[in-house]
């Protein structure tokens, strides 16, 4: 007999099909349709490849269908409050999603300015390659890390002039910055 390991049996929660094409689909939680807005153009197979930068992400919301579009979700969802007290809006600061979220933050406290808004700028952890001779860590991509910045002070500032209160929060002490 081998004492290798036994074998790892695929998990019934992941479709193997091949049919899964978003990272809400691996979700067990049954997300209302209203709640979830696909951005077409920067899908894995859209026309517009990534939405890596501030700019990217704040021009979505110039286009009048998807602010209409996103105000028609957020009243679905207001009208159903019996006594609205305020916001609380999760968005990824380091790529263009902070340009999506600095909008949506602005438009909450345009049209609900006496409402709280709570926003949370999440950064991920920074891969690096230590150099041996200084001790001190670089980012693996130049241009990726200048984009990273930009788009997180860009984030910073944004998202905290139109929030009651902004959090960063980041599994590394840098906000992924270093």
């Amino acid at each position: 007999p081998s004492s290798a390991s036994p074998q790892l049996a695929p998990s019934p929660d992941v479709d193997s099909s091949g049919s899964v094409q978003l990272w809400s689909d691996y979700l067990n939680v049954r997300l209302h349709p209203k709640s979830v807005y696909v951005i077409r153009q920067y899908m894995h197979d859209g026309d517009c490849g990534c939405l890596e930068a501030f700019g990217q992400g704040e021009s979505l919301l110039q286009d009048p269908r998807c602010v209409e579009e996103l105000e028609d979700r957020l009243h679905f969802y207001v009208e159903e409050c019996d006594d609205l007290q305020g916001f609380q809006v999760l968005c990824d600061i380091h790529n263009g999603f902070s340009g999506v979220g600095a909008k949506v933050t602005e438009l909450l406290y345009d049209e609900y300015s006496g409402k709280g808004i709570l926003t949370w700028g999440l950064t991920p952890t920074v891969p690096c390659l230590p150099l041996l001779t200084t001790g001190f860590c670089f980012p693996q991509d130049y241009q990726k890390n200048v984009y990273r910045l930009m788009n997180t002070a860009l984030g910073i500032v944004h998202l905290s002039r139109h929030s009651s209160l902004f959090c960063p929060m980041s599994l590394s002490g840098s906000l992924g910055i270093r």
